[in-house]
């Protein structure tokens, strides 16, 4: 005598479900370009001709136009606190703002440091060690990329925190007075570029090595 199929098996024949097979996983929704993010990270870079213009209006010295080249770029390096916090907090994290929001930043402070330069406010050695570690650290990136990605340090972000209130020390039409805080400020951001230059180009080494290693290369 034959046994008859249970329920379970009749629901199971019925339905076409199969007990082992594993569950559905729904794919994740791509995040979409034109986010709040990575809106934040455009507008610091128009913001960048516009506080340069600022700068420059009067030769620099006009102190309404100083006024607002600092107010520029106050707000232009707010909105890069404001953009990274945006995009992890509400997962927006895109391959556009990955390449994008190191190019805005930057070109912001870049275009401060030469600024400065040009106008003679600002020692052009400073504008070009800050200049080199930055262009140096961003090919290190691209030298490093099959192998993994350097998360940003505490000393990194130190050292983009000085380099802005250093920049605004100079911005700002200060009198004469002020200068020492001026050189004792840039003198820290300077130094903090330096150190955590080298420190990236000493885990970018041994990351390389570390990938090479488990690849045998």
């Amino acid at each position: 005598m034959s046994a008859l199929p249970s329920d379970a098996g009749e629901g199971s024949a019925q339905h076409g479900h199969d007990a082992h097979a594993p569950a559905h996983v729904p794919e994740p929704t791509p995040v979409p370009t034109l986010n709040i993010a990575n809106l934040l990270t455009l507008s610091r870079l128009v913001l960048v001709p516009l506080f340069v213009a600022a700068l420059f209006i009067g030769d620099g010295t006009d102190t309404f136009w100083r006024a607002i080249a600092t107010g520029l770029f106050v707000v232009a390096s707010a909105t890069d606190q404001v953009d990274g916090w945006v995009a992890r907090r509400y997962g927006l994290i895109t391959d556009f703002g990955k390449i994008a929001d190191p190019i805005a930043d930057k070109a912001l402070i870049g275009a401060a440091l030469i600024g400065l330069s040009l106008l003679g406010e600002l020692s052009w050695w400073v504008t070009i060690v800050i200049a080199f570690r930055e262009i140096g650290v961003t090919l290190l990136r691209f030298w490093v990329i099959r192998h993994g990605v350097i998360p940003a340090s505490r000393g990194g972000k130190a050292k983009t925190m000085t380099q802005i209130v250093a920049i605004v020390a100079y911005l700002l039409p200060l009198p004469a007075g002020a200068a020492p805080v001026r050189w004792v400020l840039m003198g820290l951001a300077v130094a903090l570029t330096v150190v955590t230059g080298l420190d990236y180009l000493v885990r970018a080494v041994r990351l390389r090595a570390a990938g090479r290693r488990a690849t045998g290369a």
